[in-house]
């Protein structure tokens, strides 16, 4: 049972993480190295001057979520390992869903900062610094709202809340619109059945 535990939590915390590192970012060698070591836009120009630097946009993405991975390995690896046992959760009256709650909040922060990273990255950009605030008092709620710890109910939905606001808030800020993401979802787009073919 405590395997099953173990795996199941592993898979929700950083399963979206791992499926969009391997879908985005591990065909190109320059994002896994922004993504690992956070190089700045002239500093890819200088490893690789053949190619062009990618956008601000994906620089954004790749490094929230670089460091989306890192704090969610560090909050929640301690736990994880404690899922394996010895022990048993609940057993003074706490929830016995515990590792699945903290697997949830990490799988939230993961994503968060991914979001975090392309709106405060914009804001900085464009100068429009009620993005970098706004990230900030963002952040400060979601972190925050793990001292409620026994009301697990409140802290996930507020917190899933806010990743909603923030991921819709970063798709618009990269460029999406709901033309495209309608023409998308429904494989309509040329660009994109192209890309799709080229890849295969």
């Amino acid at each position: 049972m405590t395997a099953a535990v173990f795996f199941g939590c592993a898979f929700v915390a950083f399963g979206p993480a791992l499926a969009l590192y391997i879908l985005t970012i591990a065909t190109e060698p320059l994002r896994i190295i922004f993504l690992i070591v956070g190089k700045a836009n002239d500093g890819l120009k200088t490893i690789n001057p053949d190619e062009t630097a990618p956008s601000i946009q994906l620089l954004a993405y790749v490094s929230g979520l670089g460091f989306g991975i890192m704090s969610g390995v560090f909050s929640f690896v301690n736990t994880l390992s404690d899922s394996l046992g010895p022990g048993t959760v609940g057993i003074h009256g706490d929830s016995p869903q515990f590792f699945l709650n903290s697997a949830f909040m990490t799988l939230v922060i993961i994503l968060l900062h991914m979001f975090w990273g392309i709106v405060f990255f914009d804001g900085c950009e464009k100068k429009k610094w009620y993005a970098p605030v706004a990230v900030l008092l963002t952040h400060l709620l979601v972190s925050a709202l793990t001292f409620i710890s026994p009301h697990y109910g409140i802290s996930l939905v507020s917190a899933y809340l806010v990743l909603v606001v923030m991921g819709v808030w970063a798709f618009f800020v990269a460029g999406g619109s709901c033309r495209s993401l309608r023409l998308c979802l429904l494989c309509q787009d040329k660009d994109f059945l192209l890309l799709n073919q080229r890849s295969r």
